[in-house]
């Protein structure tokens, strides 16, 4: 795995973003500890999930080049995805729920017109998507559970672990699981003693009772600002977040809008709910990492402002 995780990373290097690792004196007194932020939110399409896309669509069987390519996202992979395949002059097909923000419709549309509405639940978009490839041959890049997501996912803890090989933690947001387990296996691949901390609103704990129980759990509501951790885990991801994350830490939508609160008017900079979250858990259980190098993920900088009341 380790020479997998290396030649992509060297191989996605002329497409993405080294993206910068930023220090704040009043983060480090805030959470007595030294925190070091990876910034994905400056990256290609404003997150991480640009990597991901790029790799799954290099990597994707030669005879569905000419076809194209299909995903459902409600807006991070979906635009990703869309760029990627712009690039790389790949077809491009985008399952979208209807009450996608505005902005990232726009985002998408600028690099593809192939653009199907649905309703806004994980089933809606499933069953779009399948409907789709029934008539269209296209070649079905899940957002989250997918090998070649994961593994350009770990891109990003890749550079982080190699340029801060002191890091003790590395906090990433949990949603779909897709990024946690690329930076879980890239982690646990290149550093003897750094741990991975899961980060998840409580208000969508599907991932944090799956350690509990063993298997896959959903959630009952998606009620979170953090709206791009609203998915679940899939049959990919789940086993490698069982074997390399250490815990998962849960935070309250108070907590995630005080440190975006923080991130976006004390540090001034510009990322998603999503992002937030791990700050938020840092802050919440800082007595725990005191004196300690923490890494923290900002997955994303796609913000509607005009949703934001702090």
């Amino acid at each position: 795995m380790r020479d997998i995780i290396l030649s992509v990373t060297k191989d996605l290097q002329k497409f993405v973003i080294k993206t910068p690792v930023l220090r704040f004196d009043i983060i480090d007194s805030l959470c007595n500890c030294n925190v070091f932020f990876k910034c994905e939110n400056f990256q290609h399409t404003g997150s991480f999930k640009y990597r991901a896309a790029i790799n799954a669509i290099k990597n994707m069987p030669v005879e569905f080049k000419q076809t194209g390519v299909i995903t459902h996202s409600s807006g991070n992979f979906a635009h990703a995805l869309a760029r990627a395949a712009y690039e790389l002059k790949i077809p491009c097909h985008l399952v979208m729920p209807n009450n996608t923000p505005n902005f990232k419709k726009s985002s998408v549309l600028s690099y593809t017109k192939n653009v199907i509405e649905c309703e806004s639940n994980l089933k809606a978009r499933e069953f779009t998507t399948s409907e789709i490839l029934k008539n269209k041959n296209l070649y079905f890049i899940h957002p989250s559970n997918n090998m070649d997501v994961i593994i350009g996912n770990s891109s990003c803890a890749l550079e982080f672990i190699i340029d801060y090989p002191n890091l003790d933690f590395v906090f990433s947001p949990i949603g779909g699981g897709g990024l946690i387990a690329g930076t879980s296996i890239a982690i646990n691949n290149f550093s003897e003693h750094c741990q991975v901390i899961g980060a998840e609103p409580s208000n969508v704990d599907d991932a944090y009772r799956s350690l509990i129980s063993g298997k896959i759990e959903f959630n009952e509501s998606t009620n979170t600002i953090a709206d791009g951790l609203r998915t679940n885990l899939g049959s990919i991801n789940f086993p490698i977040i069982q074997n390399y994350v250490n815990e998962i830490l849960l935070v309250s939508e108070d907590e995630i809008m005080d440190s975006l609160d923080i991130i976006i008017n004390k540090l001034k900079i510009v990322v998603e709910p999503s992002s937030a979250v791990v700050l938020a858990a840092l802050i919440k259980n800082n007595k725990k990492f005191k004196n300690k190098n923490i890494g923290l993920i900002m997955c994303g900088g796609n913000i509607d402002f005009n949703s934001l009341k702090f």
